[in-house]
C-alpha cells in the first residue's frame, strides 16, 4: 500500500501494533499515557476506520475480542511523511536539515549515520 498517510493519532495506534506486531483494542488504548489516554470507544471507532482503509485487519478472534495486525509498515507510513515533508520545501533538505541542526535535533550520531549511509549508496552505485 505504497503512499499511505495516517494522522498522527492513527501513528499513535500503529505504534503499538507495529511494536507488538499484533494487539487488541484495549493493548492500543492501554499503550497511551494515562493523563492522555482516549477511551475505548474512542480508540475502537478509529481502529475500524482504519480496518476499512485496510490499514489494519483483524487475525483472530480471542474471547469477545478481535486482535489487529498492520497491513502498512513503519518504513511505508515514514517514507511517505518524510516525502510530504520535503515536498512543502520543493524536494530540497536543506532547510529541513538547518531546522534539525538549529533546534538540536541532529547529533554527531545522526551525521556520522548519514555519512556512513551516503557513502554505502555511492559505493554501491560506483559497482553498477
Amino acid at each position: 500500500m505504497p503512499g499511505v498517510r495516517l494522522t498522527k493519532f492513527e501513528i499513535q495506534i500503529m505504534d503499538t501494533v507495529w511494536t507488538r506486531g499484533e494487539a487488541s483494542i484495549r493493548e492500543m488504548q492501554e499503550a497511551f499515557p494515562v493523563k492522555k489516554r482516549p477511551g475505548y470507544t474512542t480508540i475502537q471507532k478509529m481502529v475500524y476506520r482504519m480496518e476499512e482503509k485496510k490499514i489494519l485487519r483483524r487475525v483472530r478472534k480471542v474471547g469477545n475480542f478481535h486482535v489487529f495486525a498492520a497491513t502498512v509498515t513503519r518504513e511505508s507510513v515514514e517514507r511517505t511523511l518524510i516525502g510530504d515533508l520535503l515536498s512543502i520545501f520543493g524536494g530540497q533538505s536543506r532547510p529541513v536539515i538547518a531546522h534539525l541542526i538549529g533546534a538540536r535535533k541532529l547529533t554527531l550520531e545522526d551525521v556520522e549515520f548519514a555519512e556512513k549511509t551516503l557513502r554505502q549508496i555511492k559505493e554501491g552505485d560506483e559497482g553498477r
